[in-house]
């Protein structure tokens, strides 16, 4: 392998001449964490952050966990310092956080403390970047593990404390630019909830709209229809037909479909009008899950098997209804499921839910005002998207020295 001037190859890969190996363990001490005893409700309370799995992976630093202990359950744990970088060792390896404060962890957590020889930051971001390569040195018994000391021989590629924070700069950079719109997106979907449940449900009226609700039943609006016929199996890239099968409508679509994914040569299926609202048919989950309406916007779509279709008797407006199944009618469709282990939700289950309407024009205008909060959140999210990606860009350039700031 030819390695340019200026670079050598080592244990971890091509890296600058003047950066080291280290392992982990030669960084600082590497701490196990434990549980105090469950039995002792004293050990539990609201004094110290105890950190477990789930706590880990979706923000950098750490200032919440799902369970707290009291100061007598905190004397029984593992103390980890602040700025100490805890990683997940059993399970799902490799999720990452920075300690805020003093806190303690669970067992499946070991923690590296913090020493003056490396900045907090570089090595969080070291350890997201190559956490693919710690997992894949994980032992498998009942789930992958890695151990304290497997975690301590650890080797990173590793520069002075000085280009350490250089490098970090422009890493930080775009993970408060990530962290910023993370939360701007949670505010709008809140505002988005709030708007729903008051528009929706009458308690807001629009200005210049006045006047009672119809009350009547889904058997009076709609034409209810079951897709027949498709499965994965007939999906083909490029097909003729567009379709949709009823398992897309969990994974792929929410609460109107403007596009159409996935297409299929088949003639199979039941070919849809613009307008239908579907409603998947049957889950292993729950079935408050079948209580998920979305508005199909086009017509001569082929709707595979398992899902209920909902075709207007008169004009209304779609989207309007999708969202008031959605957010006002769904404790009725839920609780219209049957099963244990799979739950179903058959066409004849839901045609006696009542449902309130307003006249057309408030029907439009009300979804028109969801949808556009709907789209800037979308344009947010993709935005998100793509700062993640140039995070990840900048990571496997800078921390491996391919770029150098210096």
């Amino acid at each position: 392998m030819e390695v340019k001037p200026g670079y050598k190859l080592t244990e971890v890969g091509v890296m600058p001449e003047d950066w080291e190996v280290k392992k982990l363990g030669e960084l600082s001490s590497v701490l196990t964490g434990t549980t105090p005893p469950t039995d002792d409700k004293s050990n539990y309370g609201n004094e110290y952050m105890f950190v477990g799995p789930s706590d880990l992976g979706q923000v950098k630093h750490i200032e919440k966990s799902e369970k707290m202990l009291s100061s007598s359950g905190f004397s029984k744990a593992v103390e980890i310092p602040a700025s100490s970088i805890m990683i997940t060792c059993i399970g799902i390896v490799g999720k990452v956080g920075i300690a805020t404060a003093p806190l303690a962890t669970n067992q499946q957590i070991n923690s590296i403390t913090p020493d003056a020889s490396y900045d907090a930051d570089f090595l969080y971001y070291t350890m997201l970047h190559y956490a693919p390569k710690l997992r894949s040195t994980a032992s498998i018994q009942v789930v992958p593990i890695i151990n304290k000391t497997s975690l301590s021989s650890f080797e990173i590629p590793f520069p002075t404390l000085t280009e350490q924070k250089i490098i970090c700069k422009p890493i930080n950079e775009i993970d408060l630019l990530i962290t910023s719109l993370q939360k701007l997106i949670i505010k709008k979907q809140l505002i988005k909830q709030g708007v729903m449940q008051e528009l929706l449900t009458g308690k807001r009226r629009l200005p210049g709209f006045t006047g009672e609700w119809e009350k009547t039943t889904i058997d009076e609006c709609f034409t209810v229809l079951r897709g027949s016929g498709l499965s994965k199996a007939h999906l083909t890239p490029d097909g003729a037909n567009s379709c949709i099968l009823y398992g897309e409508l969990f994974t792929t679509y929410n609460d109107v479909i403007d596009v159409v994914y996935s297409s299929t040569n088949s003639h199979r299926g039941v070919d849809s009008k613009a307008g239908d609202i579907l409603l998947p048919g049957s889950t292993t989950t729950t079935g408050v899950d079948l209580a998920k309406a979305s508005a199909l916007l086009q017509d001569n779509v082929r709707l595979g098997g398992d899902i209920n279709i909902l075709r207007p008797k008169r004009e209304m407006d779609s989207a309007f209804l999708a969202m008031y199944l959605n957010v006002v009618r769904r404790k009725e469709i839920a609780r219209e499921t049957k099963g244990i282990t799979i739950y179903h939700l058959q066409s004849g289950d839901i045609k006696n839910i009542i449902i309130e309407l307003p006249d057309l024009s408030e029907q439009v205008a009300i979804s028109t005002i969801i949808r556009a909060t709907d789209l800037e959140i979308r344009s947010l999210e993709k935005q998100l998207s793509k700062y993640a990606l140039l995070k990840q860009a900048m990571m496997q350039e800078l921390l491996t020295g391919r770029i150098r700031l210096l």
